[in-house]
Formats: C-alpha cells, structure tokens, sequence
C-alpha cells in the first residue's frame, strides 16, 4: 500500500478502529449523536427562520453555529459509519473526496472560530454599548460579517488544503479516522516545509486571534460588568456571556487536545479519538446550551410543545 498500489486516484482509509464485538455499539453510538446534531442545530435554524421574533443579530448568529455544526457532523459522521462494518483493507475513498472531506472539516474548524469571533463582538456591544447596539449591530450587519466570517475561513482552507494537493504521491495509505490536511501531504515523498509553515501559521493565526479576541472582550465586559451597579444587568450579562464563553472553551479545549496529542506519538490512537469528538461534541452541546439557556429560544419550544399538547388531547 505504502508504493500506492491502489493507483493514483485510490486511497486507504485506515477508518475507525474497533473491534469485531464493539462495531454495533460504536456504530449505534455515532448514528445516534449524529442524528441528534442534525436535528437539533437544523431545527433551532429552523425556528430562527420561521419565528420573525427570533430575527435579530445574535439569533443570526447562532443560524451560523448550527450550519457550521452541520457541516463538520456530516464531514465526518456518515463516512465513519459506513466504514464500521467495512473490513480496514477494504476502506477504499478516492483522492477527490478524501481532498474534499479534509477541506470540509477545516472549514468547520476555522469557521467555529471565526464565528465565535463575531459572537464576542455582539455581547461586547450589547453591554458596553447598549444604546448604540440597535444602530450598530442591525441584521444588515450580522450578514455582513457573517459572509467575512465565512469567506476568512474558506480562503485560509483553500490554500491549506491546496499546497498539499499540489504535492505528487508516492503513498496510497490514511493512517487516520478520517482525511484532514496532514493525512493529505502525508501521501508525498516531496519536501513539505511550505506545508508546514503555513499550517503553523495557519493554526497561530487562527487560535491566537480567537483566544486574543475572547480575552480582550470578556475582559472589558467584565470592567463594564463591575463597575455597574445594577444587579439585573449585570445577571442578564454574565447569562448571555456563560452561554458564548461555555461553548468557547468547548471548543477550544477538544481543538487543544489534537494539537497537544501530535507531539505524543505513543498516544496516536487517543489523538484520532479526540479529533472525531472534536467533530460531534461541540455541536451536539451547541443546540443545547443555545436552545435551552435561551430564554427566547426556550419560549418558543415550550409553547410548540404546548401547541402539540393540545392539538393531540383534542
């Protein structure tokens, strides 16, 4: 496999690893956390449209989450399935589409940040700004720097994934769950310094504006937040900030683990584990901790529910 003789448009893709006894839980397991996040981040979407009461900036917003969340689940989920019950040397994905799962599970990656970017900046003018917030952040706004939000990230993937296609390949094997940009230059006996340079570059970016952005913000809230002396304010506050900060930490914590488990080659089999819950964890928690600590959100299910109720004791 290693002198790709599969040919050049054939890869194998070592898959996820279990064993013959724990294939069914493992595939039930997937199946059901997929499914959760499909419905739950695509039926929050769904209300934010339906609902013209929920058409405000930080709703917005949260329509940006579930696609994203969407986007990262079915990179990764459905390809794992289908490989659970796969013998590991039948696990064959052509070149394309492993190129187009490793592009699609970097946009997931950078858009998360990106997003959560813009996320900071709306509390932050929502409580250091209150009376400038309806003039500042309007829907027109919210759309604009969601489209930037998600233009920065594809751009920063498509050269990512673009200097390591550009490579020749001298090996046909994935030694991972599934294809990310490392597995794709992995494949190329060539010199990838560039590749590694810029996905340096790429990961300090990225993170550190995201963490920089988080700090500054939080830190100014939290200032506003203390020299306010209104209780009900500040409460209304750190909710909504619990709620974005939460899902931050989240988030960075699983992308953390990947990154601190590659300089650990004994823990190769931790790293692929962690880097598939980076890709459901975090969207499995993003519906809930949106959908229910939101007291707009959670009217609106409530009364949905109540409307069923009702309708089925009729």
């Amino acid at each position: 496999m290693e002198n790709n003789t599969l040919g050049p448009s054939m890869l194998l893709l070592e898959g996820l690893k279990v064993t013959p006894q724990s294939s069914i839980p493992a595939f039930v397991l997937l199946l059901l956390i997929y499914v959760f996040v499909m419905l739950s981040n695509i039926g929050l979407m769904t209300m934010i449209t339906l609902e013209r009461s929920l058409h405000q900036p930080m709703f917005l917003l949260f329509c940006n989450m579930g696609a994203n969340d969407a986007l990262g689940a079915t990179a990764i989920v459905p390809r794992l399935l289908s490989d659970v019950f796969t013998p590991t040397s039948r696990r064959y994905i052509h070149y394309s589409s492993c190129a187009l799962q490793a592009f699609c599970a970097h946009v997931h990656a950078s858009a998360a940040h990106t997003v959560l970017m813009i996320m900071a900046f709306d509390r932050y003018v929502a409580i250091c700004n209150p009376l400038r917030y309806p003039t500042i952040m309007t829907n027109r706004t919210v759309v604009k720097l969601s489209v930037s939000a998600w233009a920065v990230a594809v751009v920063m993937v498509v050269v990512l994934v673009g200097l390591s296609v550009r490579l020749s390949q001298c090996r046909a094997v994935i030694f991972n769950p599934f294809c990310d940009n490392a597995s794709l230059f992995k494949l190329s006996c060539e010199d990838v310094v560039i590749n590694n340079i810029y996905g340096l570059a790429y990961t300090v970016v990225l993170l550190g504006s995201s963490l920089g952005s988080i700090v500054l913000t939080y830190l100014r809230i939290a200032m506003v937040c203390l020299t306010n002396r209104s209780r009900s304010k500040n409460s209304r506050a750190l909710q909504t900030c619990a709620t974005h900060l939460i899902l931050y930490i989240i988030m960075f914590a699983s992308g953390g683990a990947i990154v601190l488990l590659h300089r650990f080659p004994d823990l190769s089999d931790q790293r692929k584990w962690a880097s598939i819950l980076f890709h459901v964890v975090p969207p499995a928690m993003n519906a809930i901790i949106y959908g229910l600590q939101i007291k707009a959100v959670r009217q609106k299910i409530f009364i949905m529910f109540t409307k069923n109720t009702v309708a089925d004791g009729k």
